[in-house]
């Protein structure tokens, strides 16, 4: 027997984060995109809401609720807010690293304060040199005492500027091969924050540069031993942070769809709403269709996932899946609009710009295409 619904716990909460992003995010969208930086106010009202401690076990202060509700809560928020959800599902990914690889004693350190949102996660993979191929990357690492030493720079790295907790990839100065995690904390010799980057999309999201001089690393701040480097990172990147796009594109796509089906309702031609024209229909029904697809990828993912199976493989199809359908929706939507689909003063605009950026994060679609091959051919 195969069962698609959600139990009732799950549908409780996902009422509680649609209640939540309605009444404490969507109130923000306005000055985020205005300002186009992260608020204090919004990273406390999550933190409020215990939206960073979904995946955290309960032993170390979080809610243990798994990866089909944190799926929820980033669909949810997506829906009124894809920045906040992209920065929040970034969060999850730079604590992913210590919970499924973790030493007691780094659980014990950042767990509670990472669920609390007393301190913030990310992960510093992507380098100028590229994101698709992590060994190409040319942080290094040495041994110095009881202290390891990093030089380096990534880029494009969620929360650069507000994290505080940051899981790094980095390779062995002596041995290109050997790759190697540390956590990073900010404040520590050597380490601070870059560049910051200005996108076209995800306003009240905060991307840039990690900055890496010398910066030196206690010994204990490794992860998983020396040499497990690429098992750690990329384990979290193909299971949480691919998990958390798909979470973010499906709110994304159910916005464009609401605010197609509202306009067609609302908006007159020929004597009646353009809801009741064939072809609007048609790209609504669209739409719809693959929304549905795209939830039933996603939502399998994470439900083999909170088995403690291994789906990174359904995560690429679902993450290629959602990301291209939610590009199409906020297309259609547009279309949908007309000339009303080129003002800012129409939620679209918005969605259209937040769309174009949902492809190269956690893999670009292409990425997504060479898993699924190498899965099928395998």
């Amino acid at each position: 027997m195969i069962d698609f619904t959600f139990t009732e716990e799950q549908e409780l909460f996902r009422k509680a984060a649609r209640e939540f992003a309605e009444t404490k995010i969507a109130p923000k969208v306005p000055e985020m995109e205005e300002v186009g930086e992260v608020l204090d106010e919004v990273v406390r009202d999550l933190a409020e809401a215990e939206m960073m401690a979904i995946t955290i076990p309960e032993a170390y202060g979080g809610l243990g609720l798994g990866y089909v509700a944190r799926l929820i809560a980033l669909e949810e928020i997506g829906r009124v807010s894809a920045a906040t959800a992209m920065m929040l599902q970034i969060f999850a990914l730079g604590i992913e690293p210590l919970v499924s690889f973790g030493s007691e004693e780094q659980k014990q350190k950042y767990l509670p304060g990472l669920a609390k949102g007393d301190r913030l996660a990310t992960v510093g993979v992507t380098e100028p040199t590229g994101g698709s191929d992590p060994k190409g990357g040319r942080t290094t690492y040495k041994k110095d005492g009881d202290d390891y030493v990093l030089n380096g720079r990534k880029c494009f790295i969620t929360n650069s500027h507000i994290a505080d907790t940051i899981t790094v990839l980095a390779k062995d100065e002596a041995d290109e091969d050997t790759l190697s995690t540390f956590i990073v904390e900010k404040g520590m010799e050597g380490f601070k924050p870059g560049h910051k980057e200005h996108k076209v999309g995800f306003r009240g999201c905060n991307t840039g540069e990690l900055v890496f001089d010398n910066c030196r690393v206690p010994a204990e701040n490794l992860i998983g031993g020396e040499g497990k480097g690429m098992r750690v990172s990329m384990t979290a990147i193909s299971m949480v942070g691919r998990g958390g796009m798909v979470g973010v594109s499906l709110g994304l796509h159910t916005a464009c769809l609401e605010e197609g089906v509202k306009f067609a309702k609302e908006r007159v031609l020929y004597g009646k709403p353009i809801s009741k024209l064939q072809m609007i229909q048609s790209k609504i029904a669209d739409m719809k269709i693959e929304l549905e697809a795209g939830r039933l990828l996603g939502y399998r993912a994470a439900s083999l996932q909170d088995q403690g199976l291994n789906a990174g493989n359904e995560f690429a199809v679902a993450k290629y899946y959602t990301v291209e359908a939610a590009k199409r929706a906020a297309n259609i939507a547009s279309d949908i609009h007309g000339g009303y689909g080129c003002l800012n003063e129409y939620n679209i605009t918005r969605y259209l710009r937040d769309a174009w950026v949902l492809g190269p994060c956690a893999g670009t679609s292409d990425i997504m295409k060479v898993i699924v091959a190498g899965w099928t051919l395998a």
